[in-house]
């Protein structure tokens, strides 16, 4: 297991990531009836996370809670933990029945395990369509190439990656940025001590999820530079 900082943050933590998630949860957009956004939740869950892991329990729920008006959101929790566990959940669009299979699971030391949950997507998204993934983690123990190869394909498969970062960590830092901007998607760190950012960071995906890219555009029509250069990172 690597040595993980969490006494560090990035100085790209900063009001405006909080005032663009906060217009993003602001600017929903409808999506055709009946149509639900389909978003894979996933979770580093080694040692090193439980800490925060309570933290993510109580505000999981708000990502259900602000798509509402957009058709609603099915979500798949996912997470590795231990010696080789991979686990990954059944769809679900209630909070309860995610909450509940989050407070039933412990962190395990081990090493971290992106791979698996890159590949996990990819075959979700064969059964039916996928429209966006969150994963949530503080370190990386693998080969960069592979990573970042198998977030290319997530690119070409129209699936962005929403990679969230606690702590910091360099090297770590620069993957997760290239992984991002490879499947289409964007990069953010947070600060765990601010419960309400990480609530705001998990709230602006699944609106993004469930709305679309066009939401975002139509975001970027009234935001400040800062704002619009984090909007950016998202490819046409």
């Amino acid at each position: 297991m690597s040595n993980r900082n969490k006494d560090q943050s990035p100085a790209t933590t900063s009001s405006a990531v909080a005032n663009f998630l906060d217009k993003v949860r602001s600017a929903p957009l409808p999506v055709k009836s009946g149509v639900k956004g389909r978003l894979v939740f996933a979770l580093d869950a080694t040692a090193s996370r439980e800490p925060t892991w309570d933290h993510a329990c109580q505000l999981q729920g708000e990502m259900f809670r602000v798509t509402d008006s957009l058709g609603g959101l099915d979500i798949q929790l996912c997470y590795y933990r231990g010696f080789n566990e991979f686990h990954a959940g059944q769809w679900c669009d209630k909070p309860g029945q995610l909450l509940s299979d989050m407070s039933k699971t412990r962190c395990l030391g081990g090493h971290t395990q992106i791979a698996k949950v890159l590949e996990h997507l990819m075959v979700e998204h064969r059964k039916q369509p996928i429209q966006t993934a969150v994963f949530v983690g503080d370190a990386m123990e693998e080969n960069p190439d592979t990573l970042c190869q198998l977030a290319g394909k997530l690119g070409v498969l129209g699936i962005p990656l929403f990679v969230f970062q606690e702590g910091y960590d360099a090297m770590t830092t620069s993957i997760f940025r290239q992984m991002a901007n490879l499947s289409g998607g964007a990069y953010a760190p947070f600060n765990l001590a601010s419960a309400e950012e990480l609530k705001n960071l998990l709230s602006a995906v699944a609106v993004y999820a469930a709305g679309g890219h066009r939401a975002l555009q139509d975001l970027r029509k009234r935001s400040s530079p800062e704002v619009t250069r984090l909007i950016q990172q998202l490819k046409e």
